[in-house]
């Protein structure tokens, strides 16, 4: 009977740890590392895309703790630490140039093994997506004079995925705890993080990588130091009187993660850089990554990116994942966006052509068993006095698959036609003017006229939500009236053509205003920056008492953008 039992408990330990490597196979490959960028790949079928749908992108895990333990138990089965040649004596081809320091041992092989068996769809996928990244990262290696093998612990450290997020909360493709992040210029905050950028990240990995080697003048501790600091580093070498990597990690001072990381960088380099010997043959590696760059304003959403640069929105948002809102950061004047290659051109001349509008549209909620008032307001964050009124709901009674109109603010954005100098006048109607008081904020004022305050800021060319003062004009374009001609729009979606992103205003009426005919002596003037009514008189050989008259204007105050009727020169 003990026999029985023994027999029985391996084979059940055996299953259970089959039924591991089998769920680390299916656990880690499209789920922790999604591919954003090759539409062409198998994978991109299954992806689930709507974090790129909505303002605030989702982080990815980076391993799941399946794999973790499956990796970390098998490693730990290898025995000592040393830089003896494992049994099977792996040697690299005599064809491959490393410029990183290879040892073959057992851990080593263990890698070897676990890349081209349990984790093999992982280390594909790893490969196919190696090409989008290398290019950059090895230019940023040699100028550095750095190994450019060491593009590779990008590889292992987050499957070169922008979005990885460790148990530890370090993020990107290599992997930056915010502190760290911050030391080497990778700024973080509510709108922006760094560490997701792959271009700013690598620059800071380089020189992070660079003053690493410089303190321990040895590749292996420069790679564990990097993953584990090198403070655990340098207290290790002091403590335990020891110079090099190997005798570090054969003491009990490194955490295993940490020693890990020096065979699992060696095992991936050994492979990607010479794939069919270990049986990685017909990889669909994955374009560069290309893109040019646009400088715009704060608080420009990405929506309004893809409309002006003919691309889709989903385009802008993989080329800057960075930006954690959907919108270029408002605490910053400028931003350079990066847009699909041969964009640039058309994006510039569209930028003065794009205009936005807060409107508002409606979402249909089904009175569903036990909904009220209160709690549907509560949903949506509406009042109940709003709801009513929109539904012209006069008792609060509501039916069982009733539908009611919730409504919602929303932006609208447009091009204006090319060429027309009248054009804004469409949009004149929408125009309210706000003069700044005393304690006015961008915040308070967006609160009181129920815009979000980056429309405020683009509307008004301001450098960030600080740039205003007390006697200042602000212009907002409101398109909140509903009537007979007037301006409303009940929804807006967003439609594809092709490789244009059509913002679409559905049930949209605009009172347009009444041009001056042809045989008019008046014409319309577009009030540009730095304007005012005298150089606009000087122009037009006018009075300033003249141009007020034709416009019912009651002060001296314009703004760029406004129309005004003038008498042709």
């Amino acid at each position: 009977m003990t026999a029985i039992f023994r027999t029985l408990a391996k084979v059940f330990a055996l299953s259970f740890f089959a039924m591991l490597l089998s769920s680390c196979a299916n656990n880690t490959n499209f789920s922790s590392f999604p591919d954003f960028f090759n539409a062409d790949s198998p994978e991109y079928d299954t992806l689930d895309t709507d974090t790129l749908d909505t303002d605030t992108v989702e982080l990815e895990t980076v391993e799941s703790k399946v794999c973790l333990d499956e990796e970390l138990n098998a490693l730990s089965q290898t025995g000592g630490w040393s830089e003896e040649l494992s049994s099977t004596k792996v040697e690299p081809e005599d064809t491959v140039v490393y410029d990183f320091p290879v040892v073959l041992n057992k851990q080593v092989d263990m890698y070897l093994n676990l890349f081209q068996n349990s984790q093999r769809r992982e280390f594909r996928h790893w490969l196919a997506k190696s090409a989008m990244y290398r290019p950059m990262i090895e230019k940023e290696l040699e100028e550095a004079g750095l190994p450019k093998d060491l593009f590779y612990l990008a590889m292992i450290e987050s499957g070169f995925n922008q979005l990885a997020c460790s148990n530890a909360h370090a993020v990107g493709l290599w992997q930056f705890m915010r502190p760290t992040g911050k030391q080497y210029n990778l700024r973080v905050d509510k709108y922006v993080d760094e560490r997701r950028d792959p271009f700013k990240s690598t620059k800071a990995a380089v020189t992070y990588l660079s003053d690493l080697y410089k303190e321990f003048d040895d590749w292996f501790l420069a790679v564990a130091a990097y993953n584990g600091g090198p403070g655990t580093i340098r207290s290790g070498l002091r403590r335990l009187k020891v110079d090099n990597f190997w005798d570090l990690a054969s003491k009990r001072h490194l955490r295993l993660e940490t020693k890990r990381y020096v065979p699992k960088l060696i095992a991936a380099l050994l492979i990607a850089k010479n794939p069919e010997k270990y049986g990685f043959e017909n990889i669909n590696y994955q374009k560069p990554l290309e893109y040019e760059t646009l400088t715009v304003g704060p608080g420009m959403s990405l929506d309004a990116i893809a409309l002006i640069s003919n691309s889709s929105t989903k385009e802008i948002k993989r080329l800057n994942l960075e930006l954690k809102l959907g919108k270029t950061p408002l605490n910053r004047a400028k931003y350079d966006i990066k847009i699909p290659q041969s964009k640039l051109g058309i994006a510039k001349r569209n930028l003065t052509r794009l205009h936005s509008i807060v409107s508002t549209g409606y979402k249909i909620h089904r009175i569903a068993k036990g909904d009220t008032l209160r709690k549907i307001c509560r949903r949506y964050g509406i009042n109940k006095a709003t709801l009513s009124r929109v539904n012209k709901l006069h008792n609060g009674q509501l039916a069982y698959g009733q539908k009611l109109k919730i409504p919602y603010s929303t932006i609208i954005y447009r091009l204006l036609p090319e060429g027309s100098p009248g054009a804004m006048a469409a949009y004149k109607d929408s125009l309210v003017l706000h003069r700044i008081k005393k304690g006015d904020t961008v915040s308070k004022i967006a609160r009181m006229y129920k815009v979000p305050q980056k429309m405020i800021i683009a509307w008004n060319d301001l450098r960030d939500v600080r740039s205003i003062r007390p006697g200042q004009q602000l212009a907002l374009y409101i398109d909140h009236r509903n009537g007979n001609g007037e301006a409303h729009s009940s929804s807006v979606t967003a439609k594809p053509s092709g490789n244009t992103i059509r913002l679409v205003a559905e049930k949209t009426y605009k009172k347009i205003l009444q041009q001056p005919e042809n045989d008019s002596p008046y014409e319309w003037y577009s009030v540009q920056h730095g304007d005012s009514l005298w150089t606009i008189s000087r122009k037009f050989s006018a009075t300033t008492a003249e141009i007020k008259k034709w416009n019912n204007l009651t002060s001296d105050d314009i703004y760029p953008g406004s129309m005004l009727k003038l008498k042709k020169v």
